[in-house]
């Protein structure tokens, strides 16, 4: 069973209906035991860092994600959720994240021309970075995915498995052993996304990536 991480943020409907369509058995779900029972966590999210972050911590599920992952719980962030991986946001201030990945995250505007308009929002290519991570063993380099974000990770070099390009060299995904994180919606990315989320859910705990 996959667990959708419902805290409050986010649309969970076209993710919980992607992962169904690739016959994975999903919930969505705050609770501390249905959580320790999944194969795989999902930590979605839209919207801003400093409310995710405030209501991860207020519902105690900061804690509970920690300690599954660190267990050796397969999980995986998307969007705004791989941007609360990391160690913190400069997101209208600064805030802490979870601290699973080492990294911070910063506005892209500060690394492209005025040219490009944020929100980066549409498809781009990943190009992938050293092995190939086992959450693309379905899918081929330069395959599109969609992505719609003003904010991006950064000092994260160590665990970058994929980029894009958008006026600078935007971090597009990372994994740190059993943690993945995907900037892009893979829920919104066709066929290319739904191999992606179906390589996730292949993976079990203790797998070490």
């Amino acid at each position: 069973m996959v667990a959708i991480v419902d805290y409050g943020v986010g649309n969970l409907f076209s993710l919980k209906s992607s992962l169904a369509a690739i016959g994975a058995d999903v919930t969505v779900t705050s609770n501390k035991d249905e959580l320790e029972k999944a194969d795989q966590i999902i930590l979605p999210g839209v919207g801003a860092f400093e409310d995710a972050a405030k209501k991860l911590k207020d519902s105690g599920l900061d804690k509970t994600i920690k300690d599954l992952v660190n267990n050796g719980k397969p999980l995986m962030g998307i969007c705004l959720g791989m941007q609360l991986l990391f160690d913190k946001s400069y997101e209208y201030g600064e805030h802490e994240g979870l601290g699973l990945i080492k990294g911070v995250v910063k506005p892209i505007k500060d690394d492209v021309s005025v040219e490009y308009k944020i929100p980066h929002i549409g498809w781009n290519p990943l190009k992938f970075k050293g092995a190939v991570s086992p959450i693309f063993k379905y899918i081929n380099d330069s395959d599109c995915v969609y992505f719609v974000h003003s904010f991006y990770a950064k000092e994260c070099d160590n665990s970058v498995i994929a980029t894009a390009e958008y006026g600078a060299e935007l971090t597009a995904a990372v994994a740190s052993k059993n943690i993945f994180g995907c900037q892009f919606h893979p829920e919104k990315s066709g066929t290319v996304g739904l191999n992606i989320l179906k390589a996730f859910v292949e993976i079990k705990e203790g797998d070490i990536c």
